[in-house]
């Protein structure tokens, strides 16, 4: 499945400072539908090459990390839940600023 996925507000710093990835992801065995939960796992093992901590905490996002899917909040449409089309485009934002 072919996804755009952009990252900013410093979490860019993570996948070695290029902040729009266009990726094909495949399904894993058993699944019919990519959802964010599948998607995550996936950018921890093939994207993130530093500190995957300050992305994720467990098998979501770290709080302060502000998710859209197709410039939609991702708590509107089921968080882990929420299935991926072909094509769709997945923002990360860190709300976090150091001073």
């Amino acid at each position: 499945m072919q996804l755009t996925l952009e990252f900013g507000g410093g979490l860019e710093l993570l996948c070695d400072s290029v902040k729009v990835h266009k990726v094909n992801v495949d399904l894993a065995d058993g699944e019919e539908q990519l959802t964010m939960k599948g998607l995550l796992s996936w950018v921890r093992t093939n994207l993130i090459k530093e500190r995957p901590e300050m992305f994720m905490k467990g098998d979501t996002v770290r709080p302060g990390v502000l998710v859209l899917v197709n410039d939609c909040d991702w708590e509107l449409s089921g968080q882990l839940d929420t299935t991926l089309d072909e094509k769709d485009v997945v923002v990360f934002i860190s709300t976090l600023h150091g001073g």
